[in-house]
């Protein structure tokens, strides 16, 4: 690998302009296929096979109606007043011209909603009173119904005297034998009694007809009865939920959308907050929840120009001139470019999230200007030390490149390794993360060099340039070979054994004790209250929080499975138990029916929790709900909405912490074993990295989730910390500390090699590479750091968390904690069983068996004490 990219260091060289053109022409087609086919970047997470995902597709097939997206339009007087009759035409007006933007499927006008809940509370107490005046008429009608029977039963009565009357004269005639006389008048007689016995029957019929239909009034009236008294405990418990606060000077519009929130274009959101913006209400203030407004995270802002400053005058005092310091910024800026812009390429066909081109950004731009500066450095050193130009870039390349190479590598298969997690949008993040690494490897190895052919000399300063020159007209005057060495330094000393035990005890002690935070990590994705409060989002959220509870800003979205085939009846009963059951629990502050599949065998519900939505309060209740066995194991429930989202993409991500954690360490054991040859300092370094990334950690949770120094980070509402943020400070953390590592431990490595004691080495090593490591690690650190004031909540703590994690890793880590261990441990450190020692192949990082055949004119850097006068000491390794 060394010879190879020895050579492609001089081609480049030679053909810079190539190599530059060639490097241009594949930015410009990076930025035409982004403007070609890049896509919409999400606002939002989503893992497939959540509990929250599957109740979701449930929906999109039961009642498609509730599956959509959502997000809240806040509406406020600016004066604190009621809103006049106008005001609400007005934003009434907005919302039906809202309702017409592409991919929304409703706003709730919030006035005429309370208006309707109002009524029906309304209609509940006016539908009771009808209902008692129902009751009292059938009563009154059975009483005279009964009334009537009763005369028509004492008029059967007499009707029935009379008969016997009748029966008894029409006997006495008979057996006197004057029947035919009397005959007449009892016919007479016994008509007049059978016609009033039928106006009786027909009476007695009409009185039975009235008696049916009042019955008949009386089932109705009851059946109503019991729907109403079914549907007030609904009313009841939804009776917290308000469209508009109690004073009237705030107002909530909820906007459904078609499709789900990770599918959402944002070209639907930008034009419903445009109907609202462009056409503004008189002396009304309207505000976006962050499922509307929070767009895309702007790429580069001044947090992250004040982070490049840094990094250019720690370059400028490094290399000790414009051009140099200019070089590996510019060759770093074309690789987030190209890497950014092709990432972005792909948002088109892939779901992407907003964070993931950041976060390339992020990482492209730090190890980019690194990587160039190892050759670079490389470079200068040994054109003072006289090498030709070309000759000393095809050698920075194959040395210091190939340990770039090996970095990089590092880097990236750490990173890929995030698609072992078996979340997609964390693999992603990681696939594109390592794409700009890679980017930068390649521009490192080709532009750098190309830069370097064309730049010649000058990239020395004047005065470099004049010792030089004044240094071969020496050599010509002299008859001397090359330059005069410099002096060197004092020789390299051992420290005492018991400065090494005090370093490592205290390096162990800090690092553990600004790690102790870490053990109340709680993650969650930032909702509004995150946010900066003069933002949008931050408005809208605290205006629900105080007018409407903060439970409001997350509701969630609970989905019944109701068992057989009900009726409408037995529908809307398992509706009230299961409300009931769910109102009962605690943190529940109300719920409301949402509505019924056609089949009526899926029921949804809106609870609200007491908090937001990133509460521990609200995450206990989501696994409470879930728990759940309403009408004792007959129903089962589900759980979505956003915050039941989150709270499982933070459990799934937890889950698979650990297993990606494991993954880095044995990683990071095979590739130090492969390149220290040694046992004691892979497992050292791998312990140490372990320090650092848990007091990465450590440092997060104090000020973004406690809230310690806010004010110097721009903490304006302490919370839960963004929930990938652990698994992706591993992959990112990991790959750097392998680099600081690398570039120390060869350096000891080779000494230890070439003849010096143990202890000597490890002085030696840390002497030759403090200076560059240094360099590299504030440039990272400035870089990152730049990220800490990003406008987005959640970049800001990846920025903060990467910028201290390389602090303390390089500083405390590298620099002190390793060499205090490896010197307790002397020769012993270095130990390899000999089987293994057979089996390991050479892979030579730093490229010496490339100096050996590429000799070349070397003397001694003051900053590199050889070992042994007949052979170069080679630069430490960049890994």
């Amino acid at each position: 690998m060394a010879e190879l990219l020895y050579r492609l260091g001089r081609a480049c060289a030679r053909r810079a302009k190539t190599v530059l053109a060639a490097w241009l022409a594949v930015l410009v087609l990076a930025g035409a296929a982004f403007v070609a086919f890049g896509g919409t970047l999400a606002t939002s997470f989503s893992i497939p096979g959540t509990p929250t995902a599957e109740v979701t597709d449930r929906l999109q097939t039961a009642l498609p109606e509730a599956s959509g997206g959502s997000g809240t339009i806040v509406f406020t007087t600016e004066d604190g007043s009621a809103f006049t009759s106008e005001q609400e035409a007005a934003v009434a007006d907005r919302i039906a011209d809202a309702e017409e933007v592409d991919g929304v499927e409703t706003v709730i006008d919030p006035f005429a909603t309370q208006a309707e809940l109002a009524d029906q509370a309304a209609q509940v107490e006016d539908g009771r009173t009808q209902i008692e005046a129902g009751r009292t008429q059938i009563e009154d009608g059975r009483t005279q119904l009964d009334a009537g029977q009763a005369q028509i039963d004492a008029a059967r009565a007499q009707l029935d005297a009379g008969q016997a009357q009748i029966d008894e004269a029409r006997a006495q005639a008979e057996a006197a034998g004057a029947l035919a006389q009397a005959a007449p008048q009892l016919d007479a007689q016994q008509a007049e009694l059978d016609a009033g016995r039928e106006e009786l029957d027909t009476q007695a019929a009409a009185l039975a007809q009235q008696r049916t239909a009042l019955e008949d009034q009386s089932a109705t009236l009851e059946e109503q009865s019991a729907q109403l008294e079914a549907s007030a405990p609904l009313l009841e418990m939804a009776s917290e939920i308000r469209m508009v606060s109690e004073d009237g000077s705030a107002a909530v519009a909820s906007v459904a959308f078609t499709e789900p929130n990770m599918d959402i274009e944002q070209q639907t959101k930008d034009d419903l907050v445009a109907v609202f913006a462009d056409a503004p209400v008189d002396g009304v203030q309207t505000d976006f929840s962050a499922d509307i407004t929070q767009g895309v995270p702007q790429v580069f802002g001044v947090g992250e120009a004040v982070g490049l400053v840094v990094a250019a005058i720690v370059l400028v005092v490094m290399l000790g001139t414009l051009v140099g310091a200019g070089l590996p910024i510019l060759t770093a800026l074309v690789g987030v470019g190209i890497g950014a812009l092709t990432a972005m390429a792909f948002s088109g066909v892939v779901e992407m999230s907003s964070v993931t081109p950041v976060l390339g950004l992020m990482l492209g731009l730090a190890v980019g200007i690194d990587y160039s500066l190892f050759i670079v450095n490389r470079h200068r050193r040994q054109l003072k030390q006289g090498d030709a130009v070309h000759e000393s870039i095809g050698l920075a390349n194959g040395t210091s490149g190939n340990a770039v190479v090996f970095a990089g590598a590092t880097v990236l298969v750490a990173l890929l390794a995030l698609n072992v997690t078996g979340i997609p949008f964390l693999g992603l993040m990681g696939t594109v993360g390592a794409l700009c690494v890679a980017i930068a490897v390649l521009i490192a190895v080709t532009l750098t060099p190309a830069l370097l052919g064309m730049i010649g000399p000058r990239i020395l300063s004047k005065r470099e340039r004049a010792a030089l020159a004044g240094a071969t007209a020496g050599e010509g005057a002299s008859g001397t070979e090359g330059p005069a060495a410099p002096s060197g330094p004092a020789p390299a000393r051992p420290m005492s054994t018991l400065r090494a035990v005090g370093t490592a005890l205290l390096s162990v002690a800090a690092l553990a004790v600004i790690a102790i935070p870490a053990l109340d990590l709680r993650t969650n994705l930032p909702d509004g209250s995150s946010e900066a409060h003069d933002s949008t989002q931050y408005r809208a959220y605290s205006t629900i929080a105080e007018q409407f509870g903060e439970g409001t800003n997350g509701p969630l979205l609970v989905v019944a499975d109701l068992p057989g085939e009900p009726t409408e009846a037995e529908a809307l009963e398992y509706q009230v138990r299961v409300a009931e059951e769910l109102y009962a629990q605690d943190d529940v502050v109300a719920v409301a029916p949402i509505g019924t599949s056609e089949d009526r065998t899926v029921a949804a519900f809106q609870v609200v929790p007491a908090e937001g939505p990133t509460s521990e309060s609200t995450e206990q209740l989501v696994h409470d709900l879930r728990a759940l066995e309403p009408l004792d194991g007959e129903v089962t429930l589900g759980v979505a909405g956003s915050a039941s989202g989150n709270i499982d993409i933070s459990d799934k991500l937890a889950q698979a912490l650990p297993i990606y954690l494991a993954v880095v360490v044995g990683l990071s054991l095979i590739i130090l074993v492969l390149v220290f040859r040694s046992i004691f300092v892979p497992v050292v370094a791998t312990l140490g990295f372990i320090l650092s990334y848990f007091a990465a950690l450590g440092g997060v949770v104090a000020i973004y989730q406690w809230g310690w120094l806010s004010g110097v980070f721009g903490v304006e509402t302490p919370g839960p910390i963004l929930n990938f943020l652990p698994t992706i400070l591993v992959g990112i953390l990991f790959g750097l500390a392998m680099d600081y590592q690398l570039f120390l431990g060869s350096g000891m490595r080779e000494a230890y090699a070439h003849g010096a004691p143990a202890r000597v080495a490890i002085v030696q090593g840390v002497r030759a590479g403090r200076s560059v490591v240094t360099a590299a690690a504030i440039i990272m650190i400035s870089v990152f750091g730049g990220f800490v004031f990003s406008h987005s909540a959640m970049i800001r703590p990846i920025g903060f968390a990467l910028a201290f994690g390389v602090l303390v890793d390089a500083f405390v880590v590298r620099m002190l904690l390793v060499p205090a261990l490896m010197h307790l441990v002397g020769d012993k450190a270095w130990w390899l069983p000999r089987w293994l020692d057979r089996v390991l192949p050479d892979v030579d990082v730093e490229g010496a068996a490339l100096e050996r055949r590429h000799p070349h004119h070397h003397d001694v850097d003051p900053d590199h004490a050889a070992t042994d006068p007949g052979t170069a000491e080679p630069e430490p390794a960049r890994g």
